[in-house]
């Protein structure tokens, strides 16, 4: 149990830099149990999925009949498939965490957005660009947070996250974004920017929680090995998604109290 003091020195240091780290918050057992479940639907390809040709990231391939068309990139809408990512997502150690960041006990997760198994596959996993995920969100406040497990090692090799510490409480003209809202990289002002911007090394368990309008951006996998990474994002009671948008099609899952 963390002291007041201790979740005070949290609070400032994720309001500060938009993200923090806990090292194995995620237990052996229960990430052998999320991977074999992952590996599982992997091999029979169960569905919703997208696949790296949908996006069109730098390094996917161009269309689904392509060399490597059918490699996936998500396995979506996680919490639904099975419930070890149930028990994840909604269990006491996320929700004792995202309680102290965002100071409230009423947390939810949404259901629409990330609620996702990340891959990067060899040979044909994209490179994302920078960008903020509110980018395409619908809330009362941009004010979500997105938790992300390790599986395995992520590392520069094999595609881990990057981000830029304290991105978050930029803003920034719309002239510094291209048409899918990614930062521009021909523009001196991003590339100083983006030259600030640190990788996130995790090893199996580590948990990464991050602020909705923080910069990140990711490199392809150049590794022999399947890169996995469980995201799900979540938003208090008192920042609800705009009705009748993509943000509110489908209903948030209370946390359990604590």
């Amino acid at each position: 149990m963390s002291t007041q003091a201790e979740q005070r020195d949290t609070v400032r240091l994720f309001e500060e830099r938009g993200y923090l780290v806990r090292r194995r918050l995620c237990s052996a057992a229960d990430c052998a149990e999320l991977r074999a479940v992952t590996m599982e639907h992997l091999a029979n390809v169960h569905g919703p999925v997208e696949y790296e040709a949908d996006v069109g990231y730098p390094g996917a391939p161009a269309s689904r009949t392509a060399e490597g068309g059918l490699t996936v990139r998500r396995l979506l809408a996680a919490y639904s498939r099975d419930p070890a990512y149930r028990r994840w997502a909604t269990g006491p150690a996320v929700a004792a965490q995202l309680r102290i960041l965002f100071g409230r006990d009423d947390v939810f997760m949404s259901q629409t957005h990330h609620n996702c198994i990340m891959t990067k596959h060899p040979g044909h996993s994209s490179a994302t660009l920078w960008h903020q995920d509110i980018r395409y969100w619908s809330f009362d406040a941009p004010e979500l947070i997105s938790v992300w497990l390790a599986l395995g090692s992520e590392n520069r090799r094999n595609g881990a996250l990057k981000v830029i510490p304290g991105s978050h409480r930029l803003s920034l003209d719309r002239g510094r974004f291209d048409s899918e809202l990614f930062l521009r990289p021909d523009l001196a002002e991003n590339r100083k920017l983006i030259e600030a911007a640190e990788t996130v090394e995790l090893e199996e368990g580590d948990t990464l929680f991050f602020h909705c309008r923080l910069f990140h951006a990711a490199g392809m996998n150049l590794t022999d090995e399947t890169k996995l990474s469980a995201v799900f994002t979540y938003h208090t009671g008192a920042n609800q998604p705009i009705p009748n948008t993509r943000s509110a099609t489908l209903p948030g899952i209370e946390l359990e109290p604590s």
